[in-house]
C-alpha cells in the first residue's frame, strides 16, 4: 500500500472516529443514561411532530369523532404527562379511528392511542400504561437517538465505504451495513423496555395501580392470539428473531411485573367502572366510511359495492385492501386498481397480463360479465414467501371512476376443491343500491346488567357475529374461558 493510500485511510477513519463526537452526549433525565442525539435538537423534534401529525391522522384513519372520549384521554394523558421529567412540554394526545391495536408517539409529545386499543383495555389504568409507555418514548427522546445513531451510521458508511474501495477490499460497506442494521434494531429493542420501565414509573406517579402494564400485556397477547386464530396463521406474540425490534410478549409481562414491585406507589387506582361508560357506544370494528366486515360480507357505502367469501374465510379490513384468509393458506385479496394503469392498457385483460401480473406471467386471459359489469380474469402461478401457490386474478369495472380487483390464492392441490368457492365469491360482486348503502351501521361496545343465570355462551349468542363470538366477548371481558359472570356486575357486549 502507497503511503498516500495509507493517509486517506488514516484521514477517514478519523473522521469515522471523531466525527460523531463532535456534539457531545447528555445525561437524559428520564433514564440516567448518556444520550447521543447531536443530530436532531428538542426544537427540531417538536417540527417533526407538527409536521407528520396530520399525515398520521390520513394514515390511521383520523381523528376519533368522540369529543368526549377524547377530551378523557387527554386528561389521563396530561397527568402523565405532569409526572413526567418534561411536565413543561406541551403534549397532544389523540384517538385514531382505526381498530387496530396500536399506540405510538412523534418526537415533541404527539401521542395517538387507537380505538382497538380501547376496546380491550380493562380499565383507565391500563389505558394510562399504554400512554405512559409512550410518553416514556419521548422524555427518552428515543427517536432523536435512532435518528442521531442513523445519521452517524450513515456517514460512517460512507467513509467505510470509500476505505473498501481504496484498500481494494470488496463489500465492505455492505457488511457495514448489515452489522449496523443489526446494532439499531437490537437498540430499538432496549427503548421499548426503557419506555415500559418510564411507563411504570409514571403511572405510578400518578397514582394508578403499577400492576396496570403487565395487566395489559395479557390483553394484547390474548388479542394477537385471536387475530391468529380468526386469519388461520400462527401466534406470532412469541415470534422472535434476531432482527426483531419488539420484546416477547412474555418478556415483557415479567419485566413489568418487576417493575412494579419497586415503583414508588402514590395509589392503586384502577378507575374500571369510570372507563366502562366512556367507552360505552364507542364503535367496534370497521367505521363504514372505511367499508365495513360483516361476517363473510364486506361492503362499502361510500363506494356502492360487497361481495361474500366462502365459509371458514374470515375477513379482515385493512387500511389498503380487504383479506379474507382460509384454510390451507387460502386467501382472497380486494383492493383497487390504478386508474392510470387500467387507462393505459388496451383492456381489462391487457391490464392484467402488462400491469398487475407483470413477469409472473398470466395465462388463459378471458373478458366476462359480473352482475351486468365488464370484468376479466386469467390464470397465473406465484410465488409468495417460498410457497407456490395457483392464482386467479379478476378486475371488474363498473364504471369509468373505479376499477375493483380480487386475486384468489390457493395451493395448487387445493385449487379443484376451491373452485366452486371462489367462483361464488366473484359472482357475489355487486353494487349497492342507495337505500342499502344508507342502512349499513356500525357495531358498537354496549354495557348489559348480568343477572343469575347468565353464562359467557348466552351473550355471545347474542352477539352479531358469524365466528369467534365467545373467544371476542371473553377478551372485552377479560375472561378466562369457562369463567362464570358475576350477577350484578357488567359486561361489555357487541350489538348492532
Amino acid at each position: 500500500m502507497n503511503r498516500l493510500r495509507k493517509n486517506l485511510i488514516f484521514a477517514l477513519l478519523t473522521a469515522v472516529l471523531v466525527a460523531p463526537s463532535l456534539s457531545s452526549c447528555s445525561v437524559n433525565p428520564a433514564t440516567g443514561k448518556q444520550s447521543f442525539t447531536a443530530f436532531m435538537s428538542p426544537e427540531r423534534e417538536k417540527e417533526v411532530g407538527r409536521q407528520e401529525h396530520e399525515k398520521i391522522l390520513d394514515q390511521f384513519g383520523g381523528v376519533y369523532d368522540d369529543p368526549e372520549l377524547g377530551a378523557y384521554i387527554a386528561r389521563i394523558g396530561g397527568k402523565l404527562a405532569k409526572n413526567s421529567e418534561l411536565p413543561d412540554l406541551n403534549f397532544t394526545f389523540t384517538v385514531l379511528n382505526d381498530f387496530k391495536v396500536n399506540a405510538f408517539a412523534l418526537p415533541g409529545g404527539y401521542v395517538y392511542i387507537t380505538r382497538g386499543l380501547l376496546t380491550i383495555a380493562a380499565d383507565e389504568a391500563e389505558v394510562a400504561g399504554v400512554l405512559g409507555h409512550e410518553i416514556g418514548h419521548v422524555t427518552a427522546r428515543h427517536t432523536a437517538q435512532r435518528y442521531s445513531a442513523t445519521m452517524a451510521t450513515n456517514i460512517g458508511l460512507q467513509v467505510l465505504g470509500a476505505i473498501g474501495s481504496i484498500a481494494g477490499v470488496p463489500g465492505t460497506g455492505q457488511l457495514a451495513s448489515i452489522g449496523a442494521q443489526l446494532a439499531l434494531q437490537s437498540y430499538s429493542r432496549e427503548q421499548e423496555l426503557e419506555s415500559d420501565m418510564l411507563g411504570v414509573r409514571y403511572i405510578a406517579r400518578a397514582g394508578y395501580d403499577p400492576d396496570a402494564m403487565a395487566g395489559f400485556f395479557h390483553k394484547l397477547q390474548a388479542r394477537t392470539a385471536l387475530e391468529a386464530k380468526m386469519s388461520h396463521s400462527k401466534d406470532s406474540s412469541e415470534k422472535f428473531s434476531v432482527m426483531s425490534t419488539h420484546p416477547l410478549t412474555s418478556e415483557r409481562i415479567v419485566a413489568a411485573k418487576n417493575l412494579a414491585t419497586v415503583a414508588t406507589i402514590n395509589g392503586r387506582t384502577r378507575s374500571r367502572q369510570v372507563y366502562q361508560k366512556v367507552i360505552d357506544g364507542m364503535i367496534f370494528g370497521d367505521d363504514p366510511k372505511q367499508g365495513v366486515v360483516r361476517g363473510r360480507v364486506f361492503e362499502h357505502p361510500d363506494l356502492g359495492i360487497r361481495f361474500e367469501v366462502p365459509p371458514d374465510f374470515t375477513l379482515v379490513n385493512q387500511p389498503q385492501q380487504v383479506v379474507a384468509h382460509g384454510p390451507d393458506d387460502a386467501a382472497i385479496v380486494f383492493d383497487m386498481a390504478d386508474l392510470k394503469d387500467v387507462r393505459a392498457a388496451r383492456s381489462l385483460g391487457d391490464y392484467i397480463g402488462r400491469y398487475w401480473l407483470g413477469r409472473a406471467g398470466a395465462k388463459d386471459i378471458e373478458t366476462i360479465t359480473i352482475n351486468g359489469m365488464e370484468a376479466a380474469t386469467a390464470h397465473a402461478r406465484l410465488k409468495i414467501n417460498g410457497k407456490t401457490y395457483d392464482a386467479r386474478p379478476v378486475v371488474i369495472r363498473p364504471d369509468r371512476t373505479a376499477v375493483y380487483r380480487l386475486m384468489f390464492l390457493s395451493l395448487p392441490e387445493k385449487t379443484a376443491s376451491l373452485g366452486d368457492d371462489y367462483r361464488r365469491t366473484t359472482y357475489s360482486f355487486r353494487g349497492l343500491s342507495a337505500n342499502e348503502s344508507a342502512a349499513i351501521k356500525p357495531l358498537r361496545l354496549a354495557l348489559r346488567d348480568v343477572v343469575d343465570g347468565d353464562t359467557a355462551e348466552k351473550f355471545a349468542r347474542r352477539m352479531p357475529m358469524e365466528n369467534f363470538a365467545l373467544e371476542w366477548f371473553e377478551l372485552l371481558n377479560d375472561l378466562g374461558h369457562d369463567q362464570p359472570l358475576t350477577p350484578g356486575g357488567q359486561v361489555r357486549v357487541v350489538t348492532e
